[in-house]
């Protein structure tokens, strides 16, 4: 059998891994948030991490490396190449594999245990398609309460991030024990400060008529029982949930708040909460169809992007190393 070249080795090792990526993409058709790289920058708006530690030269396991930058668009969640336009730097780093060259480290973030290409995007790819299990790597460490598990999509690591919320909303307000309410549950992250907010708005309130300051328990409870559960009693009579069956019950009733808010102002303080949640389900309920059109639509102009750019691929010449 004939010893295929560098070139023809790198040719093969591209094609493997971009055809993984397709694969990757057909698989997750209806669900295309589950096969992208997770944006660094839609975490850390996330997590909010308060400091940056510059922790220096660390060797660090290639697959706790979850997402990117900048570069979260070319590539899938598993790293393989999405696009031909990566080709040529894809395979002079490949090729530098196969010479045993060595390569000038990555640089990495660190949030919540995980770790974020800042540079380097093209030597992750190839050394999680070659099973590489170690990179060196240049790190700067975010500082975060939270510690995240490795996954591959944003909807993993959101739901550690809101299960982690809910733990702490629990057990500062007292809240499940206060209510026996133990349901309030939300599908993206940052609500239950909304609702902390909303309960301590709710207790000035009530205090503006009082002599005595009521206690943070009695709010809570008083919120409870004539601000929240009257909203989901309109929720569940007009039976909204049937229009946002991927949505929680909590929050509809935190949009809905903000929407009814904004009616008020625009035609006054009395605007009744019925007409408000017919007129919330018109304009946002979306259904299954709007949702697989959507998605078509975002696909087939990836490929276009995608093949418009194959065209010009091989006359790019840059081979720059990244």
């Amino acid at each position: 059998m004939r010893t295929l070249s560098f070139s023809e080795q790198t040719d093969d090792d591209f094609s493997k891994a971009r055809n993984k990526a397709l694969i990757n993409e057909i698989q997750h058709f209806l669900t295309p948030e589950e096969a992208s790289l997770i944006s660094f920058s839609d975490l850390k708006k996330i997590l909010k991490p308060n400091n940056e530690t510059y922790k220096g030269m660390q060797t660090v396991p290639v697959k706790l490396i979850v997402g990117s930058e900048g570069r979260y668009k070319d590539f899938d969640n598993q790293f393989f190449p999405k696009n031909t336009h990566l080709k040529a730097r894809w395979e002079s780093i490949d090729k530098a594999h196969l010479q045993n060259i060595t390569l000038p480290p990555v640089t990495l973030y660190e949030l919540g245990g995980l770790y974020f290409a800042r540079d380097g995007n093209h030597r992750i790819s190839v050394a999680k398609a070659r099973g590489i299990e170690f990179i060196d790597a240049e790190v700067v460490s975010l500082q975060s309460e939270i510690k995240l598990k490795p996954g591959n999509s944003m909807k993993y690591l959101l739901s550690q991030i809101i299960n982690y919320e809910k733990r702490v909303f629990y057990s500062e307000t007292n809240f499940g024990d206060i209510t026996d309410y133990w349901c309030l549950d939300f599908t993206t992250a940052g609500q239950y400060d909304v609702i902390y907010n909303h309960i301590l708005t709710h207790k000035y309130y009530i205090n503006m008529n009082q002599k005595t300051e009521i206690s943070m328990n009695d709010a809570v409870l008083s919120w409870f029982n004539t601000v929240y559960m009257p909203v989901v009693q309109v929720i569940n009579d007009a039976r909204i949930m049937r229009k946002f069956k991927h949505r929680t019950i909590s929050d509809l009733y935190v949009w809905m708040i903000k929407y009814w808010d904004d009616l008020k102002k625009k035609f006054g303080e009395s605007y009744p909460i019925d007409l408000m949640a017919e007129d919330f389900t018109r304009t946002y309920g979306k259904g299954f169809v709007h949702r697989i059109i959507n998605n078509v639509k975002k696909l087939l102009l990836a490929h276009n992007i995608d093949s418009a750019r194959t065209a010009d691929s091989n006359n790019s010449g840059d081979s720059t190393m990244q």
